[in-house]
């Protein structure tokens, strides 16, 4: 198998260099590849790939951000890097799992025993610091009503609470259809109203006016007219003086890792079609509703729209 194989790039190689390595040795079945880079802690301040000398070796200067993004965009696990000789470090590459199969209840797909429960919307750091940032252009107060649309095991919830102080769980109404999703955020939230019910019934609910309606990766759902929610949400449970956010997924998990970029079958890379048709909607949608829209986000953009009340004549 080596024989086939472009020669180890040297420290000093271009990046597509590397990358026709690390593409010849997965065509070739390689399970793990490992390539001699510079530390990257030598080039403070140097921009990507230029040509630095550390010690009497000759390198690129190389952030680490450039092998996150590389290991990512192949679909590679990026491991811890090892010393090697002198200023080199080994900067080791592997193949990911494969996705697991659904569950077969479409009720679990996202339930408490699926691989989709192991994620938490806790632990990714843009996603809590984009979230923080959407709920406070919304001005909401701790006596404000809140609800979540594919509220699940309540990672939303939690945000909500940490965003605004005194928020009550009394004052937090989540939907969900899956029971055992449910079951974990009503542990986490005794007091908060969780609902199990289909998106599309939201007018059997009594559910009333909300000052914020948050809905993350929720509309995308399969089975889910996210145009006739965006509706009724709009028109039937939206207080005069509210918010929404949208999350939009711009990103997948596979074998525990996120993954930028929504991904389509027969599309080695990212395809954002049907993610930028989501976007232009849902802004001119809530803009033609009088309110001021804000797009963030990275791994999930989320469409903020804001709408103040009217003053009185």
């Amino acid at each position: 198998m080596d024989a086939a194989l472009p020669a180890t790039p040297a420290a000093d190689a271009p990046l597509t260099a590397i990358l026709d390595h690390l593409q010849a040795a997965l065509a070739a079945g390689a399970p793990e590849v490992t390539i001699l880079a510079l530390d990257p802690d030598h080039g403070a301040g140097c921009y990507a790939g230029e040509p630095l000398t550390v010690d009497g070796v000759a390198g690129r200067h190389r952030p680490w951000r450039v092998w996150v993004e590389l290991a990512d965009r192949l679909e590679l696990r990026l491991g811890t890097p090892r010393p090697a000789a002198g200023p080199l470090i080994a900067v080791r590459f592997s193949r990911r799992a494969p996705t697991p199969a659904l569950p077969r209840d479409p009720r679990e797909r996202y339930g408490a025993t699926s691989d989709f429960a192991r994620a938490s919307k806790l632990e990714e750091p843009g996603f809590v610091l984009d979230f923080a940032d959407a709920v406070a252009r919304a001005g909401l107060t701790a006596d404000a009503r809140v609800l979540v649309l594919g509220v699940n095991r309540g990672d939303e919830l939690a945000l909500l609470q940490r965003a605004v102080p005194g928020l009550s769980g009394s004052r937090m109404t989540g939907i969900d259809h899956s029971p055992s999703a449910l079951a974990i955020a009503r542990a986490r939230f005794p007091d908060a109203t969780l609902l199990e019910a289909d998106l599309a019934h939201l007018d059997r609910l009594g559910l009333g006016a909300f000052d914020l309606i948050v809905a993350i990766a929720t509309l995308q759902s399969p089975g889910i007219d996210d145009r006739a929610v965006l509706r009724a949400l709009t028109q039937h449970h939206l207080a005069d003086d509210a918010a929404i956010i949208l999350g939009i997924p711009n990103g997948r998990y596979r074998d525990g890792e996120l993954s930028h970029g929504a991904r389509m079958k027969n599309f080695a890379q990212p395809e954002l079609g049907l993610v930028v048709k989501d976007l232009a909607f849902y802004r001119k949608y809530l803009q033609q509703h009088r309110m001021q829209v804000y797009v963030t986000g990275h791994h999930e953009l989320l469409v903020t729209g804001v709408r103040r009340a009217r003053p009185e004549p």
